[in-house]
C-alpha cells in the first residue's frame, strides 16, 4: 500500500495541477485541490496558436500505431530465425544485435540522422516513423520464447508439408499471442513516449509529437505550469487505458520470455 501510494502520487499532482491557476501551483502553500475546478487550461492548451496541440497529439498516435505492430512483427520474425534457422553465422548475427543493447541512444542518433537524412527523411513521419521499427530488445525476448517452444509441435508441421514460412506462420504465430500483445503494448508505450529522435528530425511544427509540443511550455523564456500539466494529463491518458487494459498480457508475456528466473 505505502509502494502504490507514492506511485500514484505524481498522477494526482498532474491531475490537481491541470485544474490549478498559475497563482496556486507556485504558491508557496500547500493546497490539497484547486480553489475552484475550471477548464480553463485545457482551453488555452487546444487554442493556442503557437503550438499545435491537436496535429501533435494525432502525430504521436500515428508514429505509436504504425511502430507497434511492425516492428513486433519484424521482431517476431527475427527471432524465430535465430532461434530455428540453422544458417551459418547465426551466431555471428545474435552477437552483433546483443552488442547493439550496449550502445546508448545517444551514440546512434548522429549516425541515424546521417542515413536517415541522406535519403530524404528530414522533417518527414516516415523518417520519424522508420528507425523505430526494429526493436533489438524484442527480438532477443521472441528468441528466448521460440527456443523454449516444442520442436515436436514445429515437425509435426513440416511433415505436413510446411516450410519454415508456413511453420512460423500457421503455428508459431498463432501461438505467441501473448507475447505479441505484450511487447507490442510495450512497443506502442515507448514509441508514444519518444522524444529526442522526433526532436532531431523533425523541424517544424507539422512533425512535432506531443512530447515535443508539451516541451514547449517549459523553456528559458516561457514556463506556462498549469497548461503543461494540462497537457500532460491529455497525453497520459491513452498510455493509461492501454496499460489497464493489457497489463495482464504484459505481465504473461515477460514472464514466458524466460525472464522469470
Amino acid at each position: 500500500m505505502l509502494g502504490a501510494v507514492f506511485f500514484l502520487a505524481p498522477f494526482y499532482i498532474i491531475l490537481r495541477n491541470a485544474f490549478m491557476t498559475t497563482p496556486e501551483v507556485t504558491s508557496p502553500d500547500w493546497h490539497w485541490l484547486p480553489a475552484q475546478w475550471s477548464l480553463e487550461n485545457f482551453t488555452a492548451l487546444f487554442t493556442d496558436p503557437s503550438v499545435p496541440m491537436l496535429g501533435s497529439l494525432w502525430n504521436s498516435f500515428l508514429i505509436a500505431i504504425i511502430t507497434a505492430p511492425v516492428s513486433t512483427l519484424l521482431a517476431s520474425m527475427a527471432g524465430y530465425a535465430l532461434a530455428r534457422i540453422d544458417v551459418p553465422g547465426r551466431g555471428l548475427v545474435l552477437a552483433f544485435i546483443v552488442g547493439t543493447l550496449m550502445l546508448p541512444s545517444a551514440v546512434m542518433a548522429i549516425p541515424t540522422f546521417v542515413v536517415v537524412g541522406a535519403m530524404g527523411g528530414v522533417d518527414t513521419m516516415w523518417g520519424i516513423i522508420a528507425p523505430g521499427l526494429f526493436n533489438v530488445l524484442a527480438v532477443v525476448l521472441f528468441r528466448s520464447f521460440y527456443l523454449q517452444f516444442p520442436v515436436e509441435i514445429e515437425e509435426a508441421g513440416r511433415i505436413d508439408g510446411l516450410g519454415h514460412l508456413g511453420v512460423y506462420r500457421r503455428i508459431i504465430l498463432p501461438s505467441s499471442t501473448t507475447m505479441i500483445a505484450s511487447l507490442g503494448v510495450l512497443s506502442f508505450i515507448e514509441a508514444w513516449n519518444s522524444f529526442l529522435w522526433p526532436l532531431y528530425i523533425g523541424q517544424s511544427p507539422e512533425t512535432w509529437t506531443v512530447q515535443i509540443a508539451l516541451s514547449t511550455y517549459l523553456t528559458a523564456q516561457t514556463i506556462n505550469l498549469p497548461v503543461l500539466f494540462a497537457g500532460t494529463l491529455i497525453a497520459i491518458l491513452p498510455l493509461v487505458g492501454v496499460f489497464l487494459v493489457a497489463q495482464r498480457y504484459i505481465v504473461e508475456g515477460i514472464t514466458s520470455s524466460g525472464l522469470k528466473s
